[in-house]
């Protein structure tokens, strides 16, 4: 089987084959990966997850979710906003999260930064959407497309929130946040959950 063919289980239902290294991944991948998110507070949590994530396995970030969400206040923009180097003292001794200053403190900053998103867009969700692919059945995924990791929207994406002052949103990290909300679909066409997340793709709104 080539690295990124359709995989299927014993059951015979056809799946990316990332999602089946462990129970978490698999669950991940079958309830969560690429389906359309278009809350604020949601949004923001899976930048600053994906931020996070860099140089770590996603594994590592989904079992500390719950940890992340309580330590963060569950990503509530406005309350992260307003942390303190007295917050950044108390995250850092916190062992149930990846205690990394820089990461921590572009939490805080990326929390400021989607404020001003917000007021100059009407909403993150408006503005992380406004990036989504303009001819989206050019991401039917195949082999070759499933093994980038950046495209020109995220690429052009994480230049507009640099500039808007995030941190931690290089193009890649990016690129995982439209994969992970459904901005683009990146299911394999074959793995059953790319009709279902194209339906949804469909009748949801987009501002």
């Amino acid at each position: 089987m080539e690295p990124f063919d359709v995989l299927n289980r014993d059951d015979g239902t056809k799946v990316c084959p990332w999602g089946e290294g462990h129970a978490d991944y698999a669950d991940y991948h079958d309830q969560e990966w690429g389906v359309p998110e278009f809350n604020d507070f949601r949004l923001y949590e899976k930048v600053c997850l994906e931020g996070f994530q860099a140089g770590l396995s996603w594994l590592t970030i989904l079992r500390k979710r719950e940890n992340f969400r309580a330590a963060f206040l569950n990503f509530d923009i406005e309350k992260v906003a307003g942390f303190t180097d007295t917050d950044v003292v108390r995250l850092m001794e916190d062992a149930g999260i990846v205690r990394h200053r820089g990461k921590i403190e572009a939490t805080i900053v990326n929390a400021q930064g989607a404020l001003r998103v917000i007021e100059r867009y009407g909403s993150l969700s408006s503005f992380l959407w406004s990036f989504e692919p303009d001819n989206v059945k050019t991401n039917v995924v195949n082999a070759a497309q499933l093994s980038r990791s950046v495209s020109e929207e995220s690429t052009e994406m994480s230049r507009a929130l640099k500039k808007l002052g995030w941190k931690f949103v290089g193009p890649t990290t990016c690129y995982s946040l439209m994969q992970a909300d459904g901005i683009v679909n990146d299911h394999l066409l074959d793995c059953y959950r790319w009709s279902e997340i194209e339906k949804l793709r469909s009748v949801l709104p987009r501002t």
